[in-house]
């Protein structure tokens, strides 16, 4: 699933759209997760992009005509833009909208994405943004702000960073890397991390996806930037599905949390139980 390293990637590579108007639309399919609206042709059509940026893992678009376009990648949703001699439709291709210079395409084989569409003025008072959480490169990500969602929770910290309600941007692939860096076990209860544990872990998520955006993004099945080309960050992972591998003699393990896979160094991420007496 593209996460705030590569949904931040796309957003850059569409700013080349900010100031052309769109002059026409296309659909070749509106099922995906959910329904594409149906008045999206008649309040986009003819009006100009002005603006484009990311809140959490979602891409807004925003119109002269003070609506928005709200697009959720999904699992294997990817914005591709293309010159307009350069575009043959291809497999899972749902929306295509066309500028005087470029063709933007949304493309998502599992149609796990989303597109929507919003009064500008209302982007926050939609259920699925109201509910997010600060994100994960703001500056409010203090380390008061994230004791205080922590101290008091037994659910171990890697489902709590995933927790977009708490953090918003970080999926599965950073939360391994992430907890690596900081060299947290990620079965530590919330409630057991100590203002130190919870400083590092602040310093590792700002660290980590600075790093993944400089490298484009990860690309593992089906992420590409909007130029088409690769992300690099795969080739940076120290854990990340990298199960039976050895750093500095001390094997990397695949453990199942919650449905879904977490890969860590149990010999250089500790599990600590009470982890407040440690280091304070």
């Amino acid at each position: 699933m593209p996460e705030l390293p590569e949904v931040h990637t796309t957003v850059q590579g569409l700013n080349i759209l900010i100031n052309y108007k769109i002059t026409s639309i296309k659909f070749y399919s509106r099922k995906l997760r959910y329904k594409i609206p149906t008045n999206i042709s008649k309040l986009l059509n003819f009006t100009t992009i002005i603006k484009v940026y990311r809140i959490g893992k979602y891409i807004i678009i925003d119109l002269k005509n003070h609506y928005s376009l709200i697009v959720h990648l999904g699992m294997s949703g990817r914005l591709r833009l293309y010159k307009e001699s350069n575009y043959d439709k291809k497999k899972h291709d749902h929306l295509v909208l066309y500028t005087k210079k470029n063709i933007l395409v949304f493309n998502d084989a599992r149609r796990f994405g989303f597109i929507d569409l919003s009064l500008t003025k209302n982007i926050y008072s939609k259920k699925y943004i109201k509910i997010l959480g600060v994100d994960a490169l703001d500056e409010r990500l203090t380390s008061s702000y994230l004791m205080l969602k922590t101290q008091k929770s037994i659910v171990p910290i890697k489902q709590l960073l995933l927790n977009q309600k708490i953090i918003s941007g970080i999926g599965n692939i950073y939360a391994s890397e992430i907890l690596f860096d900081a060299k947290i076990s990620p079965l530590v209860q919330g409630c057991n991390l100590n203002l130190l544990d919870i400083k590092n872990l602040i310093r590792s998520i700002k660290k980590i996806l600075i790093k993944a955006i400089r490298s484009g993004g990860s690309s593992l099945k089906d992420y590409v930037s909007t130029d088409g080309t690769l992300g690099n960050f795969q080739k940076n992972f120290k854990v990340y599905s990298k199960q039976g591998r050895k750093i500095k003699g001390n094997e990397i393990i695949r453990i199942i949390q919650y449905g879904r896979s977490t890969f860590y160094c149990p010999k250089l991420q500790l599990f600590k139980k009470s982890s407040k007496n440690n280091y304070l």
